[in-house]
């Protein structure tokens, strides 16, 4: 697998529930070192080819490869492999109640790797400390926890086993909009001291807007357009054009248009 070369790469996605076909011939590139947001109207089925993507659900027909492996032809081992290069931060954080922030963390070491405890709790607190979580938080239940905690906790759970790609369900809802913008540095410093590949599904404007590098479009069972939020300014498609120059929309000065405003960030 060549730099150049998708780290996931999606073809011809066929998957449906009964009759009920959500996903049609699919097609879509990551590249790695993107953070790639991912939008589309609500039951579109953003979060349906994530947890394809994934391997939670079933796909009726096409091909998903991930870092260069067909996840179709891959032995058992081998999809192991994979698997732990892959970190996960679900809707609302899917944190284990009757598990400590610290437990929470240790669940993927748990399952894939044979440490002991004192190298886990200490992996575990680094984790934590990736992410901006104190180490009193360590012993907490997720009952205890901020909104804003738990979307941490999940993240450095995400981050357990060190993973190349990233794939974020949603990740600032429920946060107000401080720890919205948090999160969002959060997940721009971890890609660019980390080096990771961050697939972020999200109806969040301003994620789009401040970290996204691009933007895929969710729409009649495809996806309709990639690009840049440049891009997306300037498409025509009645929904791209309502969701990112529509009311609620961002006004947003682009660097060419006013040297000033892009050079003030």
């Amino acid at each position: 697998m060549s730099e150049t070369d998708p780290i996931i790469r999606v073809r011809d996605i066929h998957v449906q529930f009964g009759r009920h076909v959500v996903l049609h011939d699919l097609d879509l590139d990551v590249y790695r070192g993107e953070i790639l947001g991912f939008v589309g109207a609500s039951g579109t089925g953003k979060s349906v080819l994530l947890r394809t993507i994934l391997g939670l659900n079933r796909k009726q027909d096409g091909t998903i490869a991930v870092l260069g492996r067909d996840l179709d032809k891959v032995n058992e081992e081998e999809r192991i492999q994979v698997d732990m290069r892959m970190g996960v931060l679900f809707q609302h954080g899917a944190l284990f109640s009757s598990l400590t922030v610290l437990e929470n963390i240790q669940v993927p070491m748990r399952e894939y790797l044979s440490l002991p405890k004192t190298l886990m709790d200490e992996l575990a607190l680094l984790k934590m400390e990736l992410v901006g979580l104190s180490p009193n938080a360590a012993k907490k239940y997720p009952s205890e926890l901020s909104g804003g905690m738990i979307k941490r906790a999940a993240l450095a759970r995400a981050l357990a086993l060190d993973p190349d790609i990233v794939f974020l369900d949603e990740p600032t809802s429920g946060l107000d909009p401080i720890g919205a913008a948090e999160f969002d540095e959060l997940i721009a410093k971890l890609r660019d001291t980390l080096g990771l590949t961050v697939y972020m599904v999200t109806h969040d404007l301003d994620s789009l807007f401040t970290v996204a590098d691009r933007i895929a479009v969710l729409g009649e069972k495809r996806v309709l357009v990639v690009g840049t939020i440049k891009d997306m300014l300037k498409n025509e498609d009645p929904w791209v054009k309502s969701y990112f120059r529509g009311k609620r929309a961002r006004q947003i000065v682009m660097p060419d248009q006013n040297t000033a405003a892009g050079a003030g960030g």
